[in-house]
């Protein structure tokens, strides 16, 4: 089978239309159609069924889509494998959230440019909803994601993910709040994030089994303004245990419900064997 057809009937099992598909893959509607009617005969049974005015797979072609995704991974490592010990160069694109990009790459941005001159590396700050669109349509060769203990992302299988780190969060509030457990802030309002709603779904976890429901008001992507929020009295919410403080917040630890952000790096499978890509997961290793 060419691995050309099986990259277009994948691209068919994910976004559901020939049109978006051509589009994606800069070719005709008629040229997406034609591949995958060879592809059907190569396989010996229809992939692909009316739905209205759009088509969708069959079960076999929802079965070779599957397979397609182990196939094409194999391929491109093969195709890696060929020269393994080639000198890393070339642009290496890493989409990252804010506190992966603060804490992860800077350090290593500068050991990179002194002992690699020949890669570059191209920083964009995303939350992980947005890089794992931007590894899939390949717009980007690596991700720094993060879940919590609490609210476990859901890898797709298109993907490898390589734990880095972990970090304790905790309840930031004002520091003259006389309440010092998390149950003590269930009629204040509440701050999440405006971009992700993983912190969201922990502060309802906790809260639940503390038995309430929590007042979520206000959603801020940046830390520094959550602080802010906190410290001009207009809530409580979830921050890094580790991290700077202003002196109007107080932070406390949650003992009974432990809450721990966990960061990722996050490739397409196959292309760890990269040069650039090897060394950057390597050096992330180092940290």
């Amino acid at each position: 089978m060419d691995t050309r057809r099986l990259r277009l009937l994948l691209e068919l099992s994910r976004l559901g239309s020939m049109r978006e598909v051509a589009e994606e893959m800069h070719v005709t509607t008629s040229t997406v159609s034609q591949q995958l009617a060879v592809l059907a005969r190569e396989a010996g049974t229809p992939l692909i069924e009316p739905d209205g005015r759009r088509v969708r797979l069959t079960p076999a072609g929802r079965r070779l889509a599957e397979h397609a995704v182990t196939i094409l991974a194999a391929v491109e490592a093969a195709r890696l494998d060929l020269d393994p010990s080639a000198e890393p160069s070339g642009d290496l694109r890493v989409a990252g959230f804010a506190t992966a990009v603060r804490r992860s790459l800077l350090p290593i941005a500068a050991t990179l440019a002194g002992t690699h001159p020949r890669v570059r590396l191209l920083i964009h700050e995303h939350e992980p909803f947005e890089a794992f669109e931007l590894l899939a349509t390949d717009l980007m060769d690596l991700a720094l994601t993060y879940d919590y203990n609490l609210a476990p992302a859901a890898f797709d299988p298109a993907l490898t993910a390589i734990p880095l780190w972990e970090a304790p969060w905790g309840l930031a509030v004002p520091r003259d709040a006389e309440a010092t457990e998390f149950a003590g802030f269930r009629d204040h309002d509440w701050i999440v994030n405006s971009r992700n709603t993983a912190d969201e779904d922990v502060v309802r976890t906790v809260a639940s089994l503390e038995g309430f429901v929590p007042r979520i008001v206000h959603r801020a992507d940046s830390l520094d303004l959550v602080q802010d929020l906190i410290v001009a009295g207009l809530g409580v919410g979830l921050l890094p245990m580790d991290g700077p403080m202003l002196p109007g917040v107080r932070l406390l630890a949650l003992p009974d419900t432990p809450v721990l952000l966990r960061s990722y790096a996050v490739t397409q499978r196959g292309r760890t064997g990269w040069p650039p890509l090897a060394l950057m997961l390597r050096l992330l290793g180092a940290h």
